[in-house]
């Protein structure tokens, strides 16, 4: 192409060889009659009216020449690609860009297609769970555009399809699920949600990356069962712990008095650490220690009189 425009500035006889170089490029890249599902195009003919009409776009540009590049000539950014029809056919090759791609004035028409990344969140979704607890969840996908032209020629609105289909495969997956099951197992829906819509939109030139479960919301009145159900297992569970503390100090006791019953001296030591305790603190509490064998043969004497 860039030969034939530098053979046209050089005579009159170099504009026949432009328009033979710029009617092959056309001509190969001609209308198809049908797109397989990967995209490519079986070629085709545009038929006798086609040709009429291609051959008077030549006409125009070469009578408008240089004004007519103006038309002919296109750009498209690295991360778009563009999808050309001629005549209501795709035109072979499938999508052009990034950078310089030519056009047919008034026989063609282009849609520019974005191939980046995108991400949306899905509305709240009323959900009746299996155990029949109904809940709202909300979630984000992240999808691109892989086939500009399956996106196109396959479905309306790609990215509008996609969201339906997000929210509605979002109220399918978990309806399958169990309250305890949502809020335990994300990952996993998250994973499940993922494979059903890169299935789904497969057909339409669309890869869904990345599915996250955002938010969960419960109905007040479950929230406060479910707060009174915790608080009340926890209770139980504090009581288990000082029924077990309790039996583990009785246990001591009874070997510490074990202990201290093998030596009657022992008794009495611990009666002083206990005065020496006591007096430590600054009161003015007076104890009179009481031997402990004198209690014993008192309570002796006063069992043997009755």
């Amino acid at each position: 192409m860039v030969y034939a425009i530098q053979s046209f500035a050089e005579g009159g006889g170099a504009m026949y060889e432009f328009y033979t170089v710029f009617a092959k490029d056309i001509y190969d890249s001609r209308g198809n009659s049908s797109v397989r599902a990967d995209g490519a195009n079986d070629g085709g003919s545009v038929g006798c009216c086609g040709y009429i009409l291609w051959f008077l776009s030549l006409v125009v540009i070469a009578c408008t020449f240089p004004f007519s590049l103006c038309l002919c000539i296109k750009v498209v950014q690295e991360y778009e690609r563009a999808v050309i029809f001629r005549l209501g056919r795709l035109v072979k090759g499938g999508a052009k860009g990034p950078g310089l791609f030519f056009i047919m004035p008034c026989i063609d028409s282009y849609t520019k297609v974005d191939i980046r990344t995108v991400s949306f969140d899905v509305p709240p979704q009323e959900v009746l769970t299996k155990d029949s607890v109904t809940v709202a969840v909300d979630a984000v996908v992240y999808y691109r555009v892989q086939n500009a032209t399956m996106s196109i020629t396959n479905v309306e609105d790609a990215n509008r399809s996609t969201r339906l289909l997000a929210a509605t495969t979002l109220r399918n997956v978990l309806g399958t699920k169990n309250l305890s099951e949502i809020l335990s197992e994300r990952e996993s829906i998250s994973h499940v949600m993922q494979s059903s819509l890169d299935d789904a939109t497969d057909p339409w030139g669309v890869k869904v990356e990345r599915v996250e479960v955002k938010d969960v919301r419960l109905p007040v009145q479950l929230q406060r069962a479910m707060a009174a159900e915790a608080e009340a297992a926890r209770e139980a569970r504090a009581k288990v712990i000082a029924a077990e503390g309790e039996q583990k100090a009785s246990r001591a006791l009874k070997e510490a008095a074990d202990v201290i019953s093998e030596s009657p001296a022992a008794i009495q030591l611990r009666y002083l650490q206990t005065l020496n305790t006591i007096s430590a603190e600054k009161n003015s509490t007076i104890i009179f220690p009481l031997p402990i064998d004198l209690v014993q043969s008192l309570l002796g004497r006063q069992g043997s009189n009755l």
